[in-house]
């Protein structure tokens, strides 16, 4: 059972003379990128990556409905990747688009989600990048579930994305298209990384801005063109963002500044995160980003300057600033929602997939009640599973345990299903090593199930043997993905 992470070819970041030290990551900075080198991908070979651009792989924020909507994939090599997935006829040129496409690829650092590849092909025009596992700002600011994003967080984030824009400007590439909050994605350490996608416009006539015109440079409006200083006003609207944890028009944040309501602006949630003196000089920083003359504002040097003395806790990894699980590799293979839910040990999404999936895996296997004939015995085996399935249903746990123990001893032929719900009904209890004994069962019974993998990594997480949790869910990843194989073949 070894984990399926790829290893991947070392590039080096340009060295840049200008570039200061990390102080959110120490020593991190100075460790070569673990990136693939930029290459021409096939169009079948993405397509596959992607099941044939799916619907369901699609990772933007504005799903299928986006002009321009981005994917994940997973190559042969089982390496995760974005793909994005140009309009028709975007860029007619297909050299053209290519020669932007490696300009780009040459473009590398730790603070930006790499471009390692693209394609086209007949009217396809694709982008391959890095896979960012923990979503984006957008999500993390606007719709969190478990925890707002703490304010450490949010001024790293502000400080990792002027690290960006900084290299960008170093390697000459002043032009960042509609940088926003959909723009800042999170690696497998949580660190907050700028989408190269941003570097590259829709179309080779397109839109460098989508949100709405609220949120657009001025001078944008009055030209329709982008230069470098549009870029540090995007980058104001984001730090609005941060602070305020709403997507505020500046106009409004900025009458709020002038009439002195700072704390007005402030996300109620930080209360007692930060001192009144870091807050104000970040809002001062977003002030000074949203003039609207061109000139009057800072350059990507001083954001640099200005950022960095506000972070307070930089030995604190960004993984245990934002409450995420630390794994040890990234899941090389798309989880199913089952998965998903063992990897976040969602035990409540557990219980409702494995409800909803009842008894239909064991479909097809040999099965006592379906082969025997109406004897007492079988009577009494269709009324314990029947109390069993009650019980499960309505999380009275130790009566399911009870109940599916007493079928597990009558049925000659065992059910994997069974063996799942007991599984899942001893972790209920505070029973994972029983839990695992039964996951594993649920194997020797179907010896590819998904399931059976994934509840077993459940049991090895609550166990804390995270590890072979990891390697159990890529083994259940890997079953499942040829399952979905073996069904379109």
């Amino acid at each position: 059972m070894g984990c399926l992470h790829s290893k991947t070819s070392q590039l080096h970041s340009p060295d840049d003379p200008s570039s200061q030290p990390d102080p959110a990551n120490g020593d991190q900075a100075d460790q070569d990128l673990q990136v693939p080198a930029f290459k021409e991908y096939g169009l079948s070979e993405l397509r596959k990556a992607t099941n044939g651009f799916s619907t369901d792989y699609i990772v933007s924020e504005s799903g299928e409905k986006a002009p321009n909507v981005v994917y994940r994939g997973k190559l042969e090599n089982n390496r995760l990747v974005a793909v994005k997935r140009f309009s028709k006829q975007s860029w007619p040129d297909a050299q053209q688009f290519v020669a932007e496409a490696v300009g780009l690829g040459k473009v590398r650092h730790k603070r930006l989600v790499n471009l390692i590849g693209c394609c086209a092909e007949g009217d396809e025009r694709l982008l391959v990048a890095e896979f960012m596992p923990h979503d984006t700002l957008s999500k993390h600011l606007f719709h969190w579930d478990k925890q707002p994003l703490p304010w450490e967080m949010r001024v790293r984030v502000a400080y990792n994305i002027a690290q960006a824009l900084d290299h960008c400007n170093a390697e000459n590439r002043k032009i960042y298209h509609d940088l926003n909050a959909y723009r800042v994605l999170f690696d497998e350490d949580g660190d907050p990384r700028l989408s190269s996608f941003g570097l590259m416009k829709n179309g080779r006539d397109g839109k460098s801005y989508s949100t709405n015109l609220a949120y657009t440079p001025p001078e944008f409006l009055r030209t329709g063109r982008v230069i470098p200083e549009s870029v540090i006003y995007s980058y104001g609207t984001v730090l609005l963002d941060l602070l305020s944890g709403k997507h505020i028009p500046p106009s409004h944040a900025l009458d709020l500044i002038s009439g002195k309501n700072v704390l007005l602006l402030m996300d109620s949630s930080l209360e007692g995160q930060y001192a009144n003196d870091d807050a104000t000089k970040l809002v001062e920083l977003a002030s000074k980003c949203l003039q609207s003359e061109t000139r009057d504002r800072p350059d990507t040097k001083f954001l640099l300057a200005d950022v960095a003395p506000l972070l307070k806790q930089k030995e604190v990894t960004s993984h245990v600033l934002m409450g995420l699980p630390k794994n040890t590799a990234v899941l090389p293979t798309l989880l199913s929602p089952l998965g998903k839910a063992c990897a976040r040990i969602d035990l409540t999404a557990v219980h409702d997939i494995l409800l909803k999936t009842g008894y239909k895996d064991d479909e097809g296997a040999e099965n006592e009640l379906s082969f025997q004939e109406w004897t007492q015995q079988v009577q009494e085996m269709l009324n314990t599973k029947k109390f069993g399935d009650i019980a499960f249903r309505d999380k009275d746990f130790k009566s399911a345990i009870e109940y599916y123990s007493k079928l597990v001893a009558m049925m000659s032929v065992p059910s994997a299903t069974v063996f799942a719900r007991r599984a899942f009904s001893y972790l209920m209890n505070g029973q994972a090593e029983l839990a695992l004994r039964d996951a594993m069962q649920a194997q020797v019974c179907i010896p590819e199930w998904p399931t059976a993998f994934y509840l077993q990594a459940l049991a090895l997480s609550k166990l804390g043997m995270q590890t072979d949790a990891q390697d159990m869910l890529n083994d259940g990843a890997t079953f499942e993905a040829k399952r979905q194989n073996s069904w379109r073949s």
